[in-house]
Order: structure tokens, then C-alpha cells, then sequence
């Protein structure tokens, strides 16, 4: 099948918003997908690259936010209010839908509507976006492991991994885990803020086997597989080393764990988001040569992204690393490619990866 993919530049700093195109053109069988919508001002962005690209009153199949992050979430308003759009499904998970499993992790001054009342607030966008699914008459999916959005299966999160970190984000009221991990963490925090100097190499890993945990709300982000003929595409958003795991644990359970040939970069590229256990288990080992392309979503001014020791680390493998710093990539299998368009420049490994 063929298939068109677009990363967006999603504003200054760093954020997420995705178009896929897939099907076949001979028989009209056509769809477009969105993941994220960056920030606010993302929206904009992403109607006018729809409509330039792809069509003026573009049907969109699904819209997937991978976790209610405002850096994927905001923009997606926008796009969902544009009139000149028609939209199916719209794939998002939401705390307040388990409330019943997680209140007893809470303080006991809340009660079950308490709780619903402070995560709601707590999440202002995401019941936005409700309000205009609801209007629109546009159907509210949860994007839990196994489910298939177009050609996509979700890898992770489980149902079981999304509710046990529910109590954990930033966005939640605090719970007594999370209060006892602060505790925790503060005892620990003496680690220095930047790594000493030093040379990589193709043959040695440097990344860190146990990094400091990403938040949890970026643990809940979905991952997505999609297979097009031998082209295989592999979706992160902000996952980190527990979702990457889970979500390589799933594809071989359910045969379909191969290296991919297009894989996003989790996190911008992070080095919170990747250990070399769960890249060599989803790409291979090193040293590797042309085993596909890597690409991290960062934002204008978000030079430090992706990190050097993880764009290496990705190029060890044998993976062309790229990143939106210029503007949107496209990468195209089976449609032409459109007047203009060009490939982005490689990111070349470096030895020096000077005080990261």
C-alpha cells in the first residue's frame, strides 16, 4: 500500500503534529490521519498544510492524541473546529474514564465526582476537545493497546500500563505515590547536571541503560505500528523506556516485531526516553548500516534536540537520523512526490558530544 507521511514543524520550541496519507489512488480509496496538533498556534499551521497538500475539504479518518500533553493537544482544537474538514473518530485517552480504579490511589478528601471535577479542570483542552467532538457529532475512541486506527495498530499503551500511571502525571491531583516518590527523588538528586566530556564511537553505546524516568504522562503516550508492504513505520510521541518495552513486548506477541524502516524518535530525542536494551530490541545492534530513517519532531529554536548521544545512537544502528528544525519532512512510498519537495539533511554522527 502506499503512503505519504509529513512530520511538522510544530512551533519554536518542541511539539508534535503528524499527516499520513495511505491507500490507493486508482480506486479512490484514500485516507488521511492526524496524530497531535502541537501547540495552539500549531492549528493554523496544520489546516493550511491539509488544504496546500492534500485537499480543501480534506475528510480526515482519525485524529489520534497520543497523551494529553499541551504540546500535542492545543492545536488539535483548532483543526477540529475548522468547518471546511469532516472528520470520524477522534482517539484520545482520558483519566476521568477509570476514575473507579484509580480513586482509592487519591486522598480521601475526594469523592468519585471530586475527583472527575479536579481532572477535568486539571485538563482544560482535552474536554475542549470533547465539547467539539460532541458538537461535531465526531466519535471518542481510547487509543489502549490493540486497537487499530486505519492502517495502525497501537502497541502500547495497555489498558492495565495507562491506569497505573494515571495517578502519576503532572496533571492529576497528587497522590500518595507520587508524594512518595518526590520524597524519594530528593534524597537522590546528586547527580550532576551535565555528563563529562567524551568521544563516541560506532562500535560503544554511551547512552545511560537506566536514565532519569521521563514523566509519566509521557509514558502514556500511544505507539502506533503500521506496516506498508516492507516499509515499516513506527510511531513514539513521547514514550518512554517502560512504553518502548511494553510496546516491543506486544508486536512479538502478536508477530509483528521487526526493525522498522521509519521510526520517530521518542521524546524530540531525549535521552530520558531511550536505553540501549529496548533500541537494540527494536532495531538491532550495532554497528548497523541502512537499516531505514530516524526522525525527531523538535520545534524552530530547539537546537539541543535531539540530543547528540541519541541521534548517535540511532545513526549506530544504522538509521539516517533527521529533525524538523528547517521544517516538515516528508517521506513518500508509492505516491509521486511533490514538485519541490527534497529529502532533509542527515544528522551526521559526532564523536564529541561535549558536555551533555
Amino acid at each position: 500500500m502506499p503512503f505519504e507521511i509529513d512530520f511538522l514543524r510544530a512551533g519554536d520550541s518542541n511539539g508534535d503534529a503528524i499527516i499520513l496519507k495511505c491507500g490507493d489512488t486508482k480506486d479512490g480509496d484514500v485516507s488521511l490521519h492526524l496524530i497531535d496538533g502541537g501547540f495552539t498556534n500549531t492549528g493554523d499551521q496544520i489546516i493550511a498544510h491539509i488544504k496546500q497538500n492534500y485537499a480543501e475539504k480534506a475528510t480526515i479518518a482519525s485524529v489520534v492524541l497520543s497523551h494529553a500533553d499541551n504540546d500535542h493537544a492545543c492545536g488539535l482544537i483548532k483543526v477540529l473546529e475548522h468547518e471546511d474538514f469532516t472528520f470520524f473518530d477522534l482517539w484520545m485517552n482520558r483519566a476521568w474514564d477509570y476514575v473507579d480504579e484509580v480513586i482509592d490511589s487519591f486522598h480521601g478528601s475526594y469523592t468519585r465526582d471530586g475527583l472527575i471535577k479536579k481532572m477535568r479542570e486539571m485538563h482544560p483542552y482535552l474536554v475542549e476537545l470533547e465539547r467539539i467532538a460532541e458538537k461535531r457529532g465526531i466519535t471518542i475512541r481510547a487509543p489502549l493497546q490493540g486497537a487499530k486506527i486505519g492502517p495502525f495498530t497501537v502497541l502500547s499503551p495497555s489498558r492495565q500500563h495507562y491506569v497505573k500511571l494515571i495517578p502519576d502525571p503532572d496533571k492529576t491531583p497528587t497522590s500518595y505515590a507520587s508524594e512518595a516518590r518526590g520524597i524519594l527523588g530528593s534524597l537522590l538528586k546528586t547527580v550532576k547536571d551535565a555528563a563529562e566530556r567524551a568521544l563516541e564511537r560506532l562500535d560503544y553505546e554511551t547512552l545511560d541503560e537506566k536514565p532519569p524516568p521521563t514523566s509519566a504522562s509521557n509514558e502514556t503516550s500511544v505507539v502506533q505500528w503500521a506496516s506498508f508492504g516492507n516499509e515499516r513505520v513506527l510511531l513514539t510521541a513521547d514514550v518512554g523506556p517502560e512504553g518502548v518495552a511494553e510496546a516491543a513486548y506486544y508486536a512479538e506477541h502478536i508477530s509483528l516485531l521487526s526493525q522498522p524502516r521509519l521510526a520517530q524518535i521518542p521524546h524530540h530525542g531525549s535521552r530520558r526516553n531511550v536505553t540501549p536494551a529496548v533500541l537494540d530490541r527494536w532495531l538491532g545492534t550495532y554497528p548497523a548500516q541502512n537499516q531505514g530513517y530516524a526522525v525527531a519532531s523538535v520545534g524552530k529554536n530547539a537546537d539541543i534536540y535531539p540530543r547528540t548521544k541519541v541521534a548517535n545512537a540511532f545513526t549506530r544502528r544504522g538509521y539516517e537520523v533527521t529533525a524538523t528544525h528547517q521544517g516538515w519532512i516528508n517521506f513518500v512510498r508509492g505516491y509521486d512526490r511533490r514538485p519541490g519537495v527534497t529529502n532533509a539533511p542527515v544528522i551526521p554522527f559526532k564523536p564529541d558530544v561535549g558536555d551533555e
